[in-house]
């Protein structure tokens, strides 16, 4: 056996051995991408992000909250007795980047869409205490009191799509939207469309309960609610996702 000793004094033994470490550090990171569309599930539903959920998105993340709430369930029949089905590698595949995480000072919320009403949202934001006794999460007053700025949404949705997200401009792309996802989705990952959208889910369903404002409330409401909802899981059998793992 080598002692550790004479690979820290022989250069040319310890470069050899790092080489090594590294050339497979590096096959392990990189085989895999070879094989990712055969580990994404198929599944019906999973869309990107509309307009005023990815602003919502973008709230999430400036304000820290993956630093204590993963969007991530472990196959484990403790995560699935209290959070749900466990998370597919095809409900993140919009995500840049992804909100897995392992950190849980409050609860995972890979499956918090619908799970609340909005209102339930609203007062937890403003003061977690007030539905939550026993919460340490801050209060965030300010979402409820700053309008959301938009202007900046084309720009977002054009930077994701130059990742893969399929955000259309084109009516090629628009058409290859209405095949994939349906027309009524489609038009909501209309670039052009981008501000129009936001506007009118804004209003329609009034996250906030602010009807003359749109705030940094309605965005990040829209995109809690959305979490975990966009896959009918009661249309597979557990067996069926074996086969991508």
């Amino acid at each position: 056996m080598i002692k550790h000793e004479s690979i820290e004094t022989n250069a040319g033994l310890l470069i050899a051995l790092t080489l090594i470490v590294v050339s497979i550090g590096g096959l392990v990171e990189i085989v895999p991408l070879f094989f990712i569309n055969d580990t994404v599930e198929e599944v019906e539903g999973v869309r990107p992000y509309t307009p005023l959920e990815l602003r919502g998105r973008d709230v999430y993340t400036r304000e820290g909250c993956y630093l204590c709430h993963s969007q991530m369930i472990r196959p484990f029949r403790d995560e699935d007795l209290r959070y749900g089905h466990y998370s597919l590698a095809a409900e993140s595949q919009y995500d840049h980047p992804f909100q897995w995480g392992s950190k849980r000072t409050g609860p995972d919320l890979a499956r918090v869409g619908n799970k609340y009403s909005n209102e339930w949202h609203v007062a937890h934001l403003l003061n977690p205490r007030s539905v939550v006794p026993q919460s340490i999460m801050p209060n965030y007053p300010w979402l409820l009191e700053t309008d959301l700025d938009y202007s900046d949404v084309q720009a977002r949705m054009r930077a994701l799509k130059a990742t893969g997200v399929p955000y259309s401009e084109t009516q090629e792309e628009y058409d290859a939207n209405v095949e994939r996802f349906g027309k009524a989705v489609a038009d909501k990952l209309d670039i052009l469309q981008a501000e129009d959208n936001l506007l009118a889910q804004a209003l329609a369903n009034d996250y906030d309960g602010q009807r003359s404002r749109i705030t940094e409330m309605d965005a990040l409401i829209a995109y809690l609610q959305v979490l975990g909802t966009m896959v009918d899981f009661s249309k597979y059998n557990e067996g069926y996702f074996v086969e991508f793992r």
